[in-house]
């Protein structure tokens, strides 16, 4: 099947992360489609705060890339606290996700595109408006991932470089009012697309209460 034959479903149970990415050019067309998609999704009181910042030039990336590995080698650090294994994820196939993050560390300054998804408040920001503000960018997001994987384009947010809001605020030159919940790289991936690994809903799903 090819990407523009997948049906909805198709692409939502296929969206596997892609941290791996070429540095083939994206052309502008494909990067407006998908904040067009992330566009259209919800937003708390329908106030469309949400706003796209796509950045390509190399100094910028590379400032954004800084602030990324040093938040990747504290997380990847023994003393993190990071998980070795899970009950539905194994100690190799969790090595290998960190491989693919350590990976991304060394880089992201390469990668074609690197979008960051922002709400504008109309306000100055404190941490109240940013803990609010997820249900109002987030469904963009996911649109936009759903969208770079119908055009055969990997994408997947990080908040991990996001960790000094001050310093982000600087590179990108963001008025106040704005702030930054998820940088996203964007490219053709390296790797192959498969079906992402989810526990069973089974587990997940109860109907009226829980217990």
């Amino acid at each position: 099947m090819t990407d523009s034959e997948m049906s909805l479903f198709d692409v939502m149970f296929n969206c596997r992360a892609m941290r791996r990415l070429s540095t083939r050019e994206v052309p502008e067309d494909l990067l407006t489609r998908l904040v067009e998609a992330g566009n259209q999704a919800p937003s708390g009181s329908n106030t469309q705060g949400a706003r796209w910042i796509i950045v390509r030039d190399a100094a910028q990336k590379a400032k954004l890339a800084e602030l990324n590995r040093v938040a990747v080698e504290a997380y990847a650090s023994a003393s993190s606290g990071r998980a070795d294994e899970l009950p539905h994820q194994s100690a190799a196939k969790r090595e290998r996700m960190l491989g693919a993050v350590l990976w991304q560390k060394d880089h992201l300054h390469e990668v074609p595109a690197i979008i960051l998804a922002c709400m504008d408040f109309g306000r100055p920001i404190d941490r109240a408006a940013m803990a609010g503000g997820g249900g109002s960018i987030w469904p963009g997001v996911q649109n936009l991932l759903l969208a770079a994987r119908a055009l055969g384009l990997g994408a997947t947010p990080t908040t991990l470089a996001l960790q000094d809001p001050s310093a982000v605020a600087g590179i990108l030159d963001l008025p106040p009012s704005m702030g930054v919940f998820c940088l996203i790289p964007v490219g053709y991936p390296l790797g192959k697309f498969g079906p992402v690994t989810r526990k069973p809903v089974d587990e997940v799903l109860r109907f009226d209460r829980w217990s």
